[in-house]
């Protein structure tokens, strides 16, 4: 097949050669050759290899960070939820509780009953710091039964902290429009 072309080409010179480059061409080209030669090479941009060693840096250092962060961060204890299906049901009636009444009493906030709110919330970050002492205190004892019901009296006392704030705040509604009549 490749002799069958040549020939055909060499047979078919004279009508291939009808048309002659325009005057200066072959300067024109030369110019060309001589400025590439003379200019320095362009790089296309950064190399693949170099983009994939920094990738694999980045991996590296944050798998390194994510698992140093994992081991130096405050220790975690295990929730009453994690300890049976019974306790999860009873850790997520009172969150479920407990939220339902703070979302009550933010709608009962006021200028004028705001200093009660404020400690009533001060009270609830003791009991909720209290309940993640128990939650480290159930991880070392082995989920201990005392443990378990310390955190429920935890839930609880939250619970009666809200509902003795909600009785206040109705208290105090009672006797804020009687106060301005006067």
């Amino acid at each position: 097949m490749k002799n069958n072309m040549e020939d055909f080409f060499r047979d078919k010179r004279q009508e291939f050669d009808a048309v002659e480059p325009n005057i200066g061409h072959f300067e024109r080209f030369q110019a060309k050759l001589n400025k590439e030669k003379t200019e320095p090479k362009k790089k296309g941009g950064t190399p693949w290899y170099v983009l994939a060693i920094a990738a694999s840096v980045l991996l590296f250092f944050g798998y390194w960070m994510g698992n140093y962060n994992q081991s130096t961060s405050i220790e975690q204890g295990i929730e009453l939820a994690e300890v049976s299906p019974q306790m999860e049901e009873t850790q997520n009636f009172y969150v479920a509780t407990i939220q339902k009444e703070i979302n009550e009493i933010k709608l009962k906030k006021t200028e004028a009953n705001q200093k009660i709110i404020d400690d009533a919330f001060i009270q609830l970050e003791l009991l909720e710091t209290n309940y993640r002492k128990l939650t480290l205190e159930l991880k070392e004892s082995n989920a201990d039964k005392r443990v378990i019901y310390a955190m429920i009296n935890n839930f609880q006392s939250r619970l009666q902290v809200l509902q003795n704030l909600m009785d206040r705040l109705e208290e105090f509604e009672e006797l804020a429009p009687q106060e301005n009549r006067v």
